[in-house]
C-alpha cells in the first residue's frame, strides 16, 4: 500500500470520527457481535489486493491504493467503536525495500511530513500509536519523527494502532536468537532459561499480545512473513475481497467466523468447555 496515502488518511480519519458513535443500525450489528462471542482483543491486516483491483478495472495501479484508503478509514473506525484493543497494519514489509531507491526515498520523504503533522491528532484521540520492525533500516529523519510520536501518545489508552514497518517475521526471529545467543555469553541468560515465554520477550511485538484473528484480503493464501511467531494459535481469515472493497460489513464477517470457531489450544472440546464454566 503507498505509504503517502495510508499516514495521510489514516490520521485525518482518526482525528475526525475514527471513534464516534456508529450510526443505529451499525450499532445494532456491533451489539449483536458482542453478545454472540468474543470480540477479538488483537486483529491483525495484511492489506493486499490494491494494485490487483485497479488493473481489473483498467486503471492505474495508483487507482487501488487511493481507493484503498477508504478502506483503512473503515476498518480503524470499526475497530474503535467495537472494542479490539490493538489493530496491526502490515505497512511496510522489509520486501519493499526492493522497490526502486526513488521511489522509496519519495515515501520516506512523505512519512516524516505524516508523522509531523498528524500525530497531535492521535494522541488527541487517545491512540497509542507504536510500530514494529527493523529501525535502523529507516533513514534518520524518519527514525527521529517516528520516536517523537511514539513517545507523544505512548499513555494512551483507547486503542494501539501498531504499524509493521520494515517488517519481517524471519528477520525478527533470528535477531531474537542472535540477541538471546548474545546474552547467554555474557551470562546474563541460562540455556535452562530460554522458553517461550522468554523467547518472545526478545522479540520487536515483545508487549503486544499475539493476533487473535489474522486477515489478509486479496484471495492470496498465505501470510507473506507475517508475524510468523506470534501466529501460532492465531485464526486465520482469507477474503477474497480486495483491499479497496474491503470495509466494515467484510470486518463483521470475519469477526463471525472467528467466534465460530473453537479455540482449543491442544485441548478437547469437553476441557475448552469445563473451563469457560468454571
Amino acid at each position: 500500500m503507498n505509504l503517502r496515502v495510508f499516514f495521510k488518511t489514516l490520521f485525518v480519519n482518526v482525528n475526525g470520527m475514527a471513534f464516534n458513535e456508529p450510526k443505529p443500525a451499525d450499532k445494532k450489528v456491533q451489539d449483536l457481535l458482542k453478545k454472540s462471542g468474543e470480540i477479538p482483543r488483537h486483529v491483525a491486516i495484511i492489506m493486499d489486493g490494491n494494485g490487483r483491483w485497479a488493473e481489473e478495472k483498467r486503471r492505474p495501479r495508483t487507482f487501488g491504493h487511493r481507493e484503498g484508503v477508504h478502506s483503512v478509514r473503515d476498518i480503524v473506525e470499526v475497530s474503535g467503536q467495537i472494542g479490539i484493543k490493538y489493530l496491526t497494519l502490515y505497512t511496510f514489509s522489509t520486501e519493499n525495500w526492493r522497490r526502486p531507491k526513488a521511489e522509496v526515498a519519495i515515501l520516506m520523504r512523505l512519512l516524516i511530513k505524516s508523522l509531523r503533522d498528524e500525530t497531535d491528532k492521535l494522541h488527541e484521540n487517545n491512540v497509542r500509536l507504536t510500530a514494529v520492525g527493523d529501525m535502523s533500516s529507516m533513514p534518520p529523519q524518519v527514525l527521529n519523527e517516528l520516536k517523537e510520536a511514539i513517545e507523544k501518545t505512548r499513555n494512551n489508552k483507547l486503542m494501539t494502532l501498531v504499524l509493521a514497518l520494515s517488517y519481517s517475521g524471519r528477520w525478527d526471529i533470528l535477531n531474537a536468537v542472535k540477541n538471546i545467543s548474545s546474552d547467554y555469553k555474557s551470562g546474563k541468560t541460562s540455556l535452562s532459561g530460554i522458553n517461550e515465554k522468554m523467547f518472545s520477550e526478545y522479540l520487536v511485538t515483545s508487549g503486544i499480545p499475539d493476533p487473535d484473528l489474522l486477515i489478509r484480503t486479496g484471495g492470496d493464501f498465505r501470510i507473506s512473513n507475517f508475524l510468523l511467531w506470534e501466529s501460532a494459535y492465531t485464526e486465520f481469515y482469507f477474503d477474497k475481497t480486495y483491499w479497496p472493497e474491503f470495509r466494515r460489513e467484510q470486518l463483521y464477517e470475519a469477526i463471525k467466523e472467528f467466534q465460530r470457531r473453537e479455540r482449543r489450544f491442544g485441548m478437547t472440546t469437553k476441557q475448552v468447555q469445563t473451563k469457560k464454566k468454571a
